[in-house]
């Protein structure tokens, strides 16, 4: 299908990607050894290798050449695939990881293609602000209903449906900058984020913070307890299932998983094998059965704002200092701590937020794959819990989708200019400069 183009290609150089993320493994306690692809070439193209995913026919403005981000966002996802592979050996699970898989697969399934500004589900949007641009998604009910005390306009609202909504908030955005856009969306509950002008050059996917003591000993089959919903968290509660763990997905009936209804055959394939308990969160017996299960777990992984659990009286430290060896995963839209650290984002806001675009040919930005914040957050949360079991648990893994963006995206890509050409019904990228190869544009495979 195609060549990736690795020879004689000046991009990332060999296993640089996994160095990068063992040394964020380093520096957070954790160390692991990852072993790079079998014969790696001396460089690789992160542009080809976008292309040959499928994630580059998701980027891009409509009726225009796909795109591509700055960074070897496929490489740096393929390094932490063989990171969790590593770690997964020692339980003796096998979990292979397929970086295109996680990017493309739900809009490969769903039909979906570019839409440049506007997110692959539609949901989300790149807005034009005064000093620059700002991310804004409008996907609940209640995020429409918040228009109108947005934009400071008591004529818009739910009535007017999202369409004309988005229409009030790009011309009220346009007259203010980028961060006072997002920041009173964020008062509001509105997901959004302000879109950093360069590439951010996070250190590590997340951070890790010891809360209790280690253990010396790990359990065969660790039980994790998920709170979790939609795409992240549970991408991550996924893959620790299948590096051997016991899951209980946790959900109050009042307010069940969005995804159930809204992407059944995600929520089907992320929760299969898995147990499903359904727990009155308010009732004093629904927070008695959450107590047992929370008392059992060896790993909690939860993807709600800070106050939500310790509303219910979970909190990280609590849980850590308990028992030796147990792990405590924060999925947030932009981490824990700061200003930020109630924020509410999905995955293409969050994406964005974290300087995970492309640009089209004004140097506008637009989306990257389809939501791309939600799996790379999942993998990456994945790692660090799997590396914090390794190393005998005791860590807060605080994963902001964000943070985990701009670090996939930070990688070295590739110096020499590209070009896409139609070819046929689709598209073909290459070198410029001289033969250094060519990869056909892949639609992501339903």
């Amino acid at each position: 299908m195609s060549d990736p183009g690795w020879a004689d290609a000046p991009g990332a150089r060999e296993g640089e990607a996994d160095r990068a993320l063992a040394a964020s493994l380093a520096g957070a306690g954790l160390a692991v050894q990852v072993v790079p692809p079998p014969d790696p070439p001396a460089g690789r193209c992160g542009v080809l290798g976008w292309a040959d995913s499928g994630a580059m026919w998701l980027t891009g403005r409509p009726g225009e050449p796909p795109a591509w981000p700055p960074g070897d966002v496929v490489g740096r996802l393929e390094a932490a695939g063989r990171a969790l592979s590593a770690l997964a050996a020692g339980t003796g699970a096998g979990v292979a990881v397929d970086a295109g898989g996680l990017l493309g697969a739900r809009a490969g399934w769903r039909g979906w293609a570019r839409r440049g500004p506007i997110s692959a589900g539609g949901r989300s949007r790149l807005l034009a602000a005064a000093d620059g641009w700002v991310a804004v998604t409008l996907s609940r009910p209640t995020d429409v209903a918040s228009v109108p005390a947005l934009v400071g306009d008591d004529g818009a609202g739910a009535a007017d449906g999202r369409t004309r909504s988005w229409g009030r908030v790009a011309a009220w955005a346009r007259c203010h900058p980028a961060a006072a856009v997002a920041s009173r969306a964020q008062l509001l509950g509105v997901p959004a984020g302000p879109v950093p002008p360069g590439r951010a050059r996070p250190v590590a996917p997340w951070t890790v913070t010891r809360l209790g003591p280690a253990s010396d000993r790990r359990r065969d089959r660790p039980l994790v307890v998920d709170f979790s919903a939609m795409w992240a968290g549970p991408l991550c509660a996924h893959l620790l299932g299948r590096a051997g763990a016991r899951v209980v997905k946790v959900e109050d009936p009042a307010r069940p998983d969005a995804a159930r209804l809204g992407d059944r055959r995600l929520f089907d394939l992320l929760h299969q094998g898995h147990e499903s308990v359904s727990v009155a969160f308010t009732t004093p017996d629904g927070r008695d059965e959450l107590r047992r299960l929370v008392a059992e777990a060896d790993v909690v992984i939860e993807a709600s704002r800070p106050r939500a659990l310790e509303a219910l009286g979970f909190a990280p430290a609590a849980f850590c200092a308990a028992r030796p060896g147990r792990t405590w995963v924060s999925i947030t839209g932009h981490g824990r701590r700061g200003p930020r650290a109630n924020w509410v984002a999905f995955g293409d806001d969050a994406a964005a937020a974290g300087g995970l675009v492309a640009r089209d040919r004004r140097g506008d930005p637009v989306f990257c794959a389809d939501a791309a914040a939600d799996p790379v957050s999942g993998l990456y949360a994945a790692v660090g819990a799997l590396a914090s079991l390794s190393a005998g648990g005791g860590h807060l893994v605080d994963c902001a989708m964000a943070r985990a963006a701009a670090y996939a995206g930070a990688g070295a890509s590739c110096r020499r200019p590209h070009g896409v050409e139609h070819d046929g019904e689709g598209w073909v990228v290459a070198h410029l400069d001289r033969a250094g190869g060519s990869a056909r544009v892949r639609q992501p495979c339903p």
